[in-house]
């Protein structure tokens, strides 16, 4: 109510910005005589007239640039080094700015050469409508616009003009199959205005094999793959546009930052993106974070164990649910009893420190077995488990549930429990996207999410009218006391409008559901398409046929979404598949030709008096007969969207509506609900159950009432704010781990690119010298100073001369001791580097300095994983969990870097290159140096070892029981033996004096 108030009060806001717009659209508009009367040769000479104008206007600003960065690759002073990026930084936002700022002044002549463009090479025109949308993309803000508007054709505009700056655009979808149809659609215009498009896909792990450039001259073999030429993943992030799904774009990211050479890195930097599909991208997937992993540990036999056990408790006897926030606990019975089956002792607890360990197992085989169910959350495909996106239905391969809980879900399927994961490499989608410079988005429901797109992402929404007004007929719910009765009514109507010929499409929210349905059609005796995870790959041809005459398509909530559903069928589909079945080369068809031939018969023309080749007739007999069946379909009434329950958020329902009524076509949407529903009983569904009983409903009449509507919409929103929460608390938590992330991954960038690390070596040495002086010589008087623990520790950080001792150090203060040090530290490694060449030494800095920031970083990543699970604890004694979170965190990220300065200068003084027989490329090899945590086990230098001495790897065992079996298995004795590799690091030389090295106190706290 307040809102309307608002609204009559200050007037609409998507109106006023429609109508600040509309001069730009009208200037657009009487340019097209102008740009009508250019030849194709000039037209296609307008790109580089923008690019020299934009050029001009930016020369002075580049080349301040310039200047600025080789004064900084030149800086050695930390201040001059600051000052200069801070320099650099300002141009670069100047830069930016000014680039903007004549993007605005063309926009009107470029929008209309792209509209020209269309026209020419696609037979398409612009609508007015699509060219506002266009404005809204290439200011950074989302553009709702219905399904079937043409949001493809309308991101055409801001994509041409922003990729005249040569930074690169990026077109985000959802998945695959739009990514590739939309360069392959889109093409022809930016290979017309000479702009490169290209468009990377999942590779299994191969980017470059899944890469591609718009080429209209490749001959492919496979017509699926039409002018797309294979091209590495770097040069695919080159072209001036390149499309491509939200997860590559992320997994791209975190790859290049774990690469050791700059020549592997693929991306440039994240200037401008449009995300198609936004709030399915940025809202509905933003809860799981992007994860790169390598195998730890070896799966744990209690995933199936305690598998075996939980299918034997009873609800509300041995465990009780609470469906609204879908936590399962055991009760107590129910502990013992688990107990009892786990072997536990009867004195004993499972949460006793014995067997403490068994608990996550436990938990988890609980929540896999009561809260994840199959054919709903995830799908068994090839012996592996698969998740099921919620909100689109669709398989999320690749990606696993963390904390145990996927395994536990693989032993309740018995399938095979694959190894827990290690975290490497991280980041969710909210942090990945709002490091672009600019961005913007576009899909058919965005306004009820409003709130969080401007909170979390500082996005704003502007709802673009319809070229054509919506005619479709949305009416009013039907709610059914059962189950059993609200799917019966449905099947009746479905039945119903079958027989008249009507499309229907029919809306689930689960795999399961969706074959259910389908069960009870084929008893009924009606065709239809079922698509949901199972089906996926058809997901395109399935949906784009859903409009034919007597249609029935069952879809889950992905219901083929960035595809037009078109009334009486998708001709140019049916004609390609017609042409495939006869074995017609579709790669002999010029694209040009089939464009058209498809404007001709769109305005009625008959394409056979200019073409004579056999597809003309294919395509011109199914464009006769789609069009024939769509007519009969607008007398029916238009497509019938038929939802058979109601979604947790409203927007989904709203997609599923508008499947139908697509550019003022009829049609036609009613929901059919239950009072068993899971949202009706999670929210609000027994206060109606109460009223249908009080007013006597019986189980097969529905109910139609404006109160049972709101409580539904009350419900939705509910759970909307719910998930809102979810998803900010995800983003919370990851902002600390974010800013941590963009110090090392500077840091990491910065080793690559600069010629020497030498200035940051010797700083790092310089502060471990002063840190280790200030521990053993802290005490207020001499005497009291450790100087013989001093000089160990500086013969284990740094060979030292035979004349430097404990004893030639008394009588020193602590500042001389430092200068000395420092001074015997830079000597050494000058003599290092002379006697390895700097070559070498640049090399092994910049490998062994990789080497430790990446050992560290995923350790780090490891342990703030085992933070947050337990951090929630603190709410128990009252202290906020995420502040908690943050100051533990922050701690942790101190003694991370200060542990990899540690590690560097104590292993950079010792590495050697020692050549053995077999020649191959030398590589540095960091050698087993402390820094805290365990090493890594590996031989060491020293007399052989006996039986029952220490182990050499720090484990704490004798050598027998350690490695002494496998180094006498592969010819070692634990004496100074190194493995038969290539090249590797001595552990010192051999007149080098090294004391045994000390165990230290981690630092962490745990």
């Amino acid at each position: 109510m307040l809102r309307n108030l608002f609204t009559k009060v200050v007037g609409d806001p998507n109106e006023k910005e429609i109508k600040r717009i509309q001069p730009i659209v009208d200037e657009i508009n009487a340019l097209e005589p102008e740009m009508q009367r250019l030849s194709d040769d000039e037209l296609k000479a307008q790109t580089q007239t923008f690019r020299d104008r934009l050029q001009a206007e930016t020369t002075h600003l580049n080349q301040e640039l310039v200047e600025l960065k080789s004064e900084l690759a030149q800086a050695e002073d930390p201040s001059d080094i600051n000052r200069t990026k801070s320099q650099v930084e300002r141009v670069e936002d100047d830069l930016r700015q000014l680039e903007e700022d004549a993007l605005e002044e063309i926009l009107p002549h470029a929008f209309a050469i792209v509209r020209e463009t269309s026209i020419r090479v696609m037979g398409l025109r612009h609508y007015d409508v699509q060219m506002i949308g266009g404005v809204i993309l290439h200011r950074g803000v989302i553009a709702e616009m219905k399904t079937g508007e043409g949001k493809t054709l309308v991101a055409t505009l801001p994509l041409y003009l922003n990729a005249l700056t040569g930074r690169g655009v990026h077109l985000v979808t959802p998945n695959d199959y739009l990514s590739k149809y939309g360069v392959q659609w889109m093409g022809p215009i930016f290979h017309f205005l000479g702009i490169s498009a290209a468009v990377i896909q999942s590779g299994a792990g191969n980017p470059d094999k899944a890469s591609f450039l718009y080429d209209p001259e490749f001959p492919s073999d496979d017509d699926r793959y039409r002018n797309l030429r294979p091209i590495k993943r770097s040069e695919s992030y080159q072209a001036d546009i390149l499309y491509g799904t939200n997860n590559e774009f992320g997994f791209d990211y975190l790859r290049d930052n774990m690469v050791s050479e700059t020549s592997q890195l693929s991306q440039r930097e994240l200037h401008y993106a449009i995300v198609d599909e936004i709030d399915n991208i940025l809202i509905d997937e933003a809860r799981t974070p992007l994860i790169i992993s390598g195998a730890a540990q070896e799966s744990s036999d209690n995933y199936r164990r305690f598998a075996q056990i939980v299918p034997g408790l009873r609800e509300e006897e041995d465990y009780t649910l609470d469906e609204k926030d879908r936590v399962v606990t055991l009760t107590e019975e129910g502990l013992i009893k688990v107990e009892g089956r786990a072997g536990i002792a009867e004195d004993k607890s499972l949460y006793d420190a014995e067997y403490a360990e068994l608990a996550p197992y436990m938990d988890n085989a609980l929540r896999a077995y009561v809260l994840f169910k199959r054919d709903k959350d995830y799908i068994v495909q090839g012996n592996e488990v698969v998740i099921v996106d919620e909100f689109t239905g669709r398989l999320m391969h690749g990606r696993r549930y963390s904390e145990g809980l996927h395994q536990a879900i693989e032993a309740k399927e018995g399938v095979k429990v694959q190894r827990e994961n290690l975290t490497m490499a991280t980041i969710t989608f909210q942090n990945f996207f709002r490091m672009y410079r600019k961005l913007a988005g576009m899909t058919g429901t965005a306004e009820t999410e409003k709130e969080e797109f401007f909170r979390i992402y500082n996005l704003d929404v502007t709802v673009i009218p319809t070229n054509v007004p919506i005619r479709r007929d949305d009416q009013s719910d039907q709610v059914y006391r059962t189950q059993r009765s609200k799917f019966t009514a449905a099947l009746d109507e479905i039945e119903r409008a079958h027989n008249l010929g009507q499309p229907i499409l029919v809306g689930t929210s689960a795999i399961e559901t969706s074959e259910f349905i389908a069960s009870l059609l084929k008893r009924r005796g009606i065709d239809y398409n079922v698509l949901n995870a199972k089906n996926h790959e058809r997901e395109a041809v399935i949906i784009a046929q859903a409009g034919k005459t007597g249609a029935v398509t069952i879809a889950t909530n992905m219901a083929g979404r960035g595809v037009d559903i078109l009334l009486g069928g998708n001709a140019e589909n049916l004609a390609r598949d017609e042409l495939r079945r006869t074995e017609y080369d579709l790669n002999d068809i010029s694209e040009q030709d089939w464009n058209d031939c498809i404007d001709m018969l769109r305005k009625g023309e008959d394409p056979s008096e200019h073409f004579t080749e056999p597809w003309v007739e294919v395509l011109a007999q199914h464009w006769q007969q789609t069009k024939e069946s769509g007519d009969k379909v607008r007398e029916l009434g238009g497509l019938y969207v038929v939802g058979t329950e109601r979604h947790e958020a409203r927007r989904i329902d709203n997609q599923l509506r508008g499947r139908a009524g697509r550019q003022g076509d009829l049609g036609q949407s009613r929901f059919y609900l239950s009072l068993e529903d899971e949202l009706m009983r999670r929210f609000g569904g027994t206060s109606i159950a109460g009223i249908m009983e009080r007013l006597g409903v019986e189980d097969d009449m529905p109910i139609e009432a404006g109160v049972v509507s709101k409580a539904i919409e009350q419900s939705q929103t509910r759970v909307e704010g719910y998930n809102f929460d979810m998803r900010k608390h995800v983003l919370e938590y990851d902002d600390v781990v974010n800013r941590q992330r963009e110090v090392v991954y500077e840091q990491r960038r910065r080793i690559l690119t600069e010629p020497t690390m030498k200035p940051q070596v010797q700083r790092m040495t310089y502060d471990y010298v002063d840190t280790m002086v200030e521990n053993h010589t802290g005490g207020r008087y001499e005497e009291d100073w450790d100087l013989t623990a001093l000089h160990n520790a500086a013969m284990r950080a740094m060979p030292l001369p035979a004349t430097e001792s404990a004893e030639a150090w008394k009588g020193l203060n602590q500042d001389e001791l430092r200068e000395r040090l420092s001074t015997i530290a830079d000597a050494a490694y000058e003599a290092k580097e002379q006697r390895l060449d700097s070559e070498t030494m640049r090399r092994i800095e910049r490998m062994l300095m990789l080497q430790v920031l990446d050992r560290r970083w995923v350790r780090h990543l490891t342990d703030l994983d085992v933070l947050r699970e337990g951090i929630g604890l603190q709410a128990v004694a009252q202290q906020d969990p995420l502040v908690a979170y943050k100051s533990a965190a922050f701690n942790m990220f101190n003694e991370l870097l200060a542990s990899i300065e540690e590690d560097i200068v104590t292993q950079i003084y010792h590495i050697e290159i020692v050549k053995q027989r077999r020649q191959q490329p030398l590589r540095a090899v960091h050698p087993n140096a402390g820094g805290g945590g365990k090493p890594a086990p590996q031989r060491r230098a020293g007399p052989r070892l006996k039986r029952n001495d220490p182990c050499y790897c720090g484990s704490g065992k004798k050598y027998k029981d350690c490695h002494m079996r496998s180094d006498r298995a592969g010819g070692g004795n634990g004496a100074a033996a190194q493995p038969q590799d290539a090249a590797q690091p001595a552990q010192a030389s051999a007149g080098a004096r090294r004391p045994p090295k000390r165990k230290r106190k981690s630092k962490k706290k745990r």
